[in-house]
């Protein structure tokens, strides 16, 4: 029997001023340490990247440790696109659509070789990388990728939407990068 007793890990605070009594720091740090620790995933699995996917959602590696465990199939309640496996150019039209009904802000994890650059399916009919339609925040290689690269990528994201400007979607950068993919 194992009577040792388990480390207590302590999340660090955000930069501000202590007191007693009070803490004070910036919206724009607590609203990205929520942003970061509450993201919805939309998962779009189209092959075995989704198997993976799903093995990252059981209980052995848990992605619920990262406050990711309720992926959401309404594009109107998630804030991350999760595209996992082939895409067909008859499908790219329905992920752009997709991704422009989630709200701001939004990130995209293209996940596996055939997510990223179309993979060993050099073809007419395969999409070479979702990034030809829609911005991509981080790439999870491999073909298809372990579950740890799918929480290696999963914080990734969190490090994204922790650290981000909340003026960032407001800015012309942003909007000339959406204009660039024709997204209004």
């Amino acid at each position: 029997m194992d009577t040792r007793v388990p480390e207590i890990k302590t999340v660090e605070a955000p930069e501000g001023v202590e007191g007693a009594g009070f803490f004070a720091t910036s919206l724009e740090k607590v609203v990205g340490i929520a942003r970061a620790n509450s993201l919805w995933p939309l998962p779009f699995a189209t092959s075995c990247c989704g198997i993976e996917f799903m093995a990252t959602m059981g209980s052995h590696y848990d992605i619920s440790r990262f406050g990711s465990e309720r992926p959401s199939f309404s594009p109107r309640q998630a804030d991350l696109l999760m595209v996992m496996g082939t895409i067909a150019k008859k499908m790219a039209p329905i992920v752009k659509q997709v991704y422009e009904q989630m709200a701001e802000p939004r990130w995209v994890m293209a996940m596996g070789a055939c997510a990223s650059s179309g993979g060993i399916f050099d073809s007419y009919s395969v999409l070479q990388g979702i990034d030809r339609i829609i911005p991509v925040d981080v790439y999870v290689p491999g073909c298809p990728p372990r579950p740890e690269q799918v929480l290696d990528g999963l914080m990734r994201v969190q490090d994204l939407a922790k650290n981000e400007s909340l003026r960032r979607r407001n800015s012309p950068e942003y909007e000339a990068l959406l204009a660039s993919y024709n997204i209004k």
